[in-house]
Order: structure tokens, then C-alpha cells, then sequence
């Protein structure tokens, strides 16, 4: 780990927030995702994981997270044009 403490050593550590989605038509209930953000998402009854109603994360710890999806269903949601920055 570099002194930035940016966990995947890959360069500046982003903070922006993002919204995350999971597709779960291919999630597959391990739970990574809310072990590792428990704040963000929620593993279900029928063993799927939703994200919690308005949660964002900064951009760093989603990439993290994105990264640790064994069946890779969790993504960023693209801003529309009229999220984005002016």
C-alpha cells in the first residue's frame, strides 16, 4: 500500500461519490459487496444484492468493490447530462 493511502496502489485516490446499481440477473449472493460496504448494499431473502435506497460511495472504495464482485454485477451508474458538473 502506497502513503496515499489508496488501497489498489494504482494511482490518485478518487473521493468523488458515485452511485452503484447491481444487475441481478447474474449476481450470485456471495455477500462480498455488503461485507464490504454494509452501509451500501443489502443481501436479500432470495440471497441477491440490492443497493440501499440513495447510497452512494466515494469513487475509490466503488472501484474496490466492483473489483471484488465474483460475478461482477455490481457497476457505477453513468451521470445523465443534467448530473453532470457544471
Amino acid at each position: 500500500m502506497n502513503s496515499d493511502n489508496n488501497m489498489t496502489g494504482d494511482g490518485p485516490v478518487n473521493n468523488d461519490s458515485v452511485t452503484l446499481t447491481v444487475d441481478t440477473t447474474i449476481c450470485v449472493g456471495i455477500g462480498q459487496c455488503e461485507m464490504l460496504e454494509p452501509e451500501v448494499f443489502f443481501i436479500d431473502d432470495e440471497a441477491i444484492s440490492t443497493v440501499v435506497d440513495g447510497a452512494t460511495l466515494p469513487a475509490d472504495r466503488a472501484a474496490r468493490v466492483i473489483e471484488r464482485c465474483p460475478s461482477g454485477a455490481i457497476s457505477i451508474v453513468p451521470l445523465s447530462d443534467d448530473d453532470s458538473p457544471a
